[in-house]
């Protein structure tokens, strides 16, 4: 299992992917936005997408969870 958490404040600006979605390490699960920029969130692990827990919109904390892969 791995935790993917926010590295920054930032808004969630587009989710790319949904629960039970299976994914491969360097797929983009989430994009977010800090100051005009567009930051990629990527999956670590391969795996599938158990728990996502943010909503296009959010504004998010540096550590807050973004999504468990199983």
């Amino acid at each position: 299992m791995a935790e993917v958490r926010a590295e920054m404040v930032a808004n969630v600006w587009k989710v790319v992917v949904q629960e039970g979605d299976t994914v491969s390490e360097g797929d983009t699960l989430v994009i977010l936005e800090s100051m005009k920029m567009e930051i990629p969130v990527l999956a670590e692990d391969d795996g599938v997408v158990a728990q996502l827990k943010v909503s296009e919109g959010d504004v998010i904390q540096e550590g807050d969870l973004i999504a468990v892969i199983e």
